[in-house]
């Protein structure tokens, strides 16, 4: 029996039961720079003034360009709490990167993130053999959170100096 190849779809709508992710919308944007404008949440992050509103206004149309880009929803009280994203899916590499991650400070300790990166990942294996990871050689917490999910790290850093982390299907804990 011969397969059909379905093209990946990287704005898919998942619910876990901590979290709702949907499509990011240009409406999602006073809602989502109210959680991005902590500036604790970028202390590690390269480009650590993403607090400010002219820069997140960068990130934000990136991401809305991107047609990768997920809104995060607390699925308890609706609110949101952040944003992820795929991008450089390859049909011909079989993978596809997971990044661009945020979370409002409220929500950090690993449960929320982690049913984040698992819906992902198994949205994710549906289309590819391995998801990629680049982190910010500074960013200690965000390696430690992809590690926890399985992530091995690569012996290469990414062109912009980032350290990179793989999974693979066949290792992916569901």
């Amino acid at each position: 029996m011969r397969r059909i190849k379905v093209p990946f779809d990287a704005q898919p709508t998942i619910t876990g039961s901590l979290i709702k992710l949907r499509p990011l919308a240009q409406s999602d944007r006073s809602l989502l720079y109210s959680v991005a404008a902590d500036p604790l949440i970028w202390e590690q992050h390269p480009v650590s003034n993403r607090h400010t509103e002219k820069v997140f206004e960068k990130f934000f149309s990136e991401s809305i360009e991107s047609r990768g880009a997920l809104l995060i929803i607390d699925a308890s009280s609706d609110a949101v709490i952040g944003t992820s994203r795929y991008s450089g899916f390859s049909e011909e590499k079989s993978e596809v990167e997971i990044g661009w991650t945020f979370l409002a400070r409220s929500h950090w300790g690993g449960k929320y993130n982690g049913e984040l990166k698992h819906l992902m990942l198994e949205h994710a294996f549906r289309f590819v053999e391995t998801v990629v990871f680049s982190v910010g050689s500074e960013n200690m917490r965000s390696q430690r959170s992809v590690e926890k999910i399985g992530g091995q790290r690569d012996s290469s850093l990414d062109n912009k100096g980032r350290v990179v982390y793989r999974i693979e299907k066949s290792k992916f804990r569901k």
